[in-house]
């Protein structure tokens, strides 16, 4: 039985059953994701299938390394933010978020975020068995006409009415907004293709790494193997990485996998060995010193801290 010593984020929020139909529609993966039989979703064993929406704030309950440190989802999610401003890294490329931007974020992208007293906005995850019609690529929107600030606060409002309805049919009515949502999203994402940034080859690398470090974070794999399989050197590579987001290609590596680690050390009662073994250290010794030299802590501190 997993024992929590904070709320994971899927009980911070009121769910509804499922929505989706008995053999939904699956959402494709991100244009730079790389499959492959030994792709995982982290979250996979933790994420509701239903929609949930929550304050942005909510989210760091727990520590800001819930927000903040590199990870991936195993189901859509759309920030709006409303208030406040910082960085966010999505698929290894970093951006400045400020009021009125809506970031979407679908299934497996690497991503965090600054998060602050002064940060606003609601998160909103679609659930993994969603059939919505969703944007197949991450998209960060800077939405500037009042009408369409006007639109998805609204839609967001009514979403989290019928979330929380015991009214006949909200789960039908609820679905009907996200379905709006999603209308709403597309429409902006149209509107905002003139100011996309073109990417350029560094990020076109970058993303492509990103891609790789969720699939294979669990296995021990380094740099090197990533940049051998991406066809550059781990140096080029380095370079790429500190060029679109301010991070080496090995810190990018190590703070996907801590980020796994202080999950586990706190939603869970996974032995610290067993931790170390999943996430491919050579031995929990190991696995303890390049723990606490990314944290600070011990794994057992840090899961006494909880």
């Amino acid at each position: 039985m997993k024992l929590f010593s904070t709320p994971p984020l899927s009980q911070l929020a009121q769910s509804k059953p499922s929505l989706a139909p008995r053999k939904p529609e699956s959402v494709a993966a991100p244009t730079s994701a790389i499959t492959s039989p030994r792709q995982t979703s982290s979250l996979s064993d933790q994420t509701p299938s239903t929609p949930r929406l929550m304050q942005i704030a909510r989210l760091a309950q727990g520590g800001r390394w819930r927000v903040e440190a590199m990870r991936a989802l195993s189901e859509p999610c759309l920030l709006w933010f409303t208030r406040g401003q910082g960085r966010i890294t999505l698929g290894g490329v970093t951006r400045g978020y400020g009021p009125n931007n809506a970031i979407f974020i679908p299934s497996g992208v690497i991503h965090g975020f600054e998060v602050s007293a002064q940060t606003h906005g609601q998160a909103l995850f679609f659930g993994r068995d969603s059939a919505l019609e969703l944007p197949h690529s991450a998209h960060h929107l800077r939405i500037r006409e009042a009408m369409a600030q006007g639109e998805i606060n609204a839609l967001l409002e009514a979403i989290q009415r019928e979330i929380n309805s015991e009214r006949p049919a909200s789960d039908r009515a609820l679905r009907s907004h996200l379905g709006l949502l999603s209308v709403w999203l597309e429409r902006q994402i149209e509107s905002n293709a003139t100011e996309a940034i073109r990417p350029s080859a560094a990020r076109k690398l970058v993303s492509r790494y990103s891609a790789l470090v969720e699939r294979d974070f669990r296995s021990g794999v380094s740099v090197g193997d990533l940049a051998a399989e991406l066809g550059v050197t781990p140096t080029h590579l380095a370079r790429a990485c500190r060029e679109a987001c301010g991070k080496g290609a090995l810190e990018l590596l190590q703070d996907r996998r801590l980020y796994e680690a202080r999950r586990l050390l706190c939603d869970t009662q996974t032995p610290v060995k067993e931790i170390a073994r999943q996430l491919g250290y050579r031995s929990p010794a190991y696995f303890t010193r390049a723990f606490q030299a990314g944290t600070g802590n011990t794994p057992l501190a840090f899961r006494r801290a909880g």
